[in-house]
């Protein structure tokens, strides 16, 4: 999971817009390597004939974000509830343009990037956050003392040149009336947080659960300034499971039955966090097995956290995020959030 594409696909706003409207209908990724069924412990399922056959599309390379996915395809979760899931890799642009477009059925997006992608005229929904609480910061090697918002003055930051950083930062920063005009913004490229904080930047936006569990085990500890500890409103969901307007519409069934199995695998996460990890490590295995089980005994109990079940979701954080993209003008369009996520199919 590299940091750019992890959190804005690497782009900017008004770039991934444009991806997200131009992208084909024919180019479904790359196909992930099946991985082999769990043996006696698995539930009954469907015959394979009588499987729905359906596509997921990733946002990124496997990772402990996905592993819930991989747990309900690989001890045959889904084909108890009838479907035949096929895990796809992303596109550059990621998985919002095939799922809008009906290329895919279902996809692994982000709250930040979803409403934009609304705002454009896609017709995408929301149908459960991965992850409850944006896990995300701004890391830094221990040595440079950042350890708040303030301290990014006279600091240069490592960045893929999207607006929203800027708004971001500026945002955290003012809560401590600190000077964001103070901090010099330089293009990281393509070098991962592990070289770029060797070359003269001082920080980075990572997520703590993949890039800084890796700082844990290379010995090379950082300092984190999440992001909710100083907004409330950036408190959004991210990663999170979508789809379209249509197949809601058309198919509700199929959704249902895939929240069920992807619900059934994340929950068997929060409660095996090693044996899920030794699925993923199965599935993926070029996958660093260290780093997958530490990252996954981080990550589990953040799954539901403090939600009355996995995959809840609620208005205010649609909303809040919405007001913050519009307050830093980064959205024009006033836009119904009712509509972007619905919590219906989620299993009672």
């Amino acid at each position: 999971m590299r940091r750019k594409s992890k959190l804005w696909q690497g782009m900017g706003l008004t770039m991934l817009a444009g991806m997200l409207l131009l992208a084909g209908c024919g180019n479904k990724g790359n196909t992930e390597a099946s991985g082999s069924p769990s043996s006696s412990s698995n539930p009954p399922s469907a015959p394979s004939e009588s499987l729905q056959k359906v596509t997921l599309v990733l946002d990124w390379t496997p990772n402990t974000n996905h592993t819930g996915l991989y747990v309900a395809r690989d001890q045959g979760l889904w084909k108890k509830h009838g479907l035949d899931v096929e895990i796809i890799l992303p596109p550059e642009a990621g998985a919002s343009a095939l799922v809008a477009n009906g290329t895919a059925d279902f996809g692994v997006g982000a709250q930040e990037s979803m409403i934009l992608a609304r705002e454009q005229g896609l017709p995408l929904v929301s149908i459960a956050p991965i992850i409850q609480h944006n896990t995300s910061g701004f890391a830094s090697p221990v040595d440079k003392n950042i350890k708040e918002p303030k301290d990014f003055e006279g600091k240069s930051y490592g960045g893929w040149g999207s607006p929203a950083e800027q708004a971001v930062i500026e945002s955290i920063m003012n809560v401590q009336k600190a000077d964001v005009g103070k901090v010099n913004f330089v293009s990281a490229g393509t070098a991962d947080f592990f070289t770029a904080v060797k070359k003269g930047i001082d920080f980075e936006w990572i997520f703590y659960g993949w890039t800084g569990i890796e700082a844990e085990l290379r010995k090379e500890p950082v300092n984190m300034v999440y992001l909710t500890d100083y907004s409330k409103q950036l408190d959004y969901y991210t990663p999170l499971l979508l789809t379209n307007e249509k197949l809601i519409k058309e198919k509700p069934d199929v959704v249902r039955a895939f929240l069920a199995g992807a619900s059934e695998g994340y929950n068997y996460a929060i409660d095996h966090p090693d044996a899920a990890a030794d699925v993923l490590i199965k599935a993926v295995p070029e996958l660093n097995v260290e780093l997958v089980k530490a990252s996954q005994n981080w990550l589990s109990p953040k799954y539901k956290d403090d939600a009355p079940r996995w995959g809840e979701q609620k208005r205010e954080v649609w909303s809040g995020y919405g007001d913050w993209l519009t307050e830093n003008s980064l959205m024009k369009k006033q836009l119904n959030y009712d509509d972007m996520f619905t919590t219906e199919f989620l299993p009672q």
